[in-house]
């Protein structure tokens, strides 16, 4: 039975067919592509966090950039963002503006987001790309969706990630040691403010003493990577 909407009512296309070179898909088969239910879709739509769907008629058809914002949507609430703040990232979405700003990396900051296409993705990567390596860095925070494109967060972390599956290391490790890498950052990095909020520092003292914290971690890396590099040597 259709809906009073009128958005479960029988289009002309069948599901899935393709206008202008583009898939669409009514509410049931979008929500089933995402992996959630027709109300949850509707409650997101009514809290704006999806872009209007183009209309035929009583007919709402949704596409592959609803699809996207569906699963970063759901990437982000299993990182423990809540709807309020994803909604307000979605309102940034759709109002352009700065991608550095949408990911969290307002100044200060070093790292320089890149946007950039699936084609550029599966360019860096190769057979790597694949849908689940894709989930995982949404999950992780290296990737988010813009439309059709993607927003690695750091330049950097995207150029050693690829740098390392060109040594032949699978990208889901890169991507499993990268959750691990974060969790010991965030350890430091609480560490340092830490030590210096107890004796008083305010915003701006810590952002003076960062290169002192980058320093001690540099050096401690560099000195336990000299340890492992002797110690495979014996073993070799």
């Amino acid at each position: 039975m259709a809906e009073a909407s009128g958005e479960r009512e029988s289009g002309k296309r069948e599901p899935g067919e393709r206008e202008a070179g583009k898939r669409e898909y009514r509410m049931e088969e979008l929500a089933e592509e995402a992996g959630i239910t027709v109300r949850t879709l509707r409650f997101y739509r009514e809290r704006k966090l999806l872009p209007p769907p183009r209309r035929e008629g009583r007919i709402a058809w949704y596409d592959d950039d609803h699809l996207a914002r569906l699963r970063t949507i759901s990437a982000l609430l299993e990182r423990g963002h809540t709807l309020s703040g994803i909604a307000e990232l979605a309102e940034a979405f759709d109002h352009g503006r700065d991608v550095g700003e949408l990911l969290g990396l307002g100044a200060p900051t070093e790292e320089v987001p890149v946007r950039l296409s699936p084609e550029e993705l599966a360019d860096a990567f190769g057979d790597q790309a694949t849908s689940e390596n894709l989930a995982a860095a949404l999950d992780l925070g290296y990737l988010a969706t813009d439309g059709t494109d993607l927003v690695h967060i750091s330049r950097r972390l995207l150029d050693v990630s690829a740098a390392l599956v060109r040594e032949g290391i699978p990208l889901a490790e890169v991507l499993r040691t990268g959750r691990r890498v974060r969790e010991h950052a965030d350890a430091l990095a609480e560490l340092f403010t830490d030590l210096a909020i107890a004796r008083g520092a305010s915003p701006e003292d810590l952002e003076r003493l960062r290169p002192l914290a980058k320093s001690v971690v540099e050096a401690e890396l560099s000195m336990a990577l000299d340890r492992r590099v002797r110690d495979a040597g014996k073993r070799a």
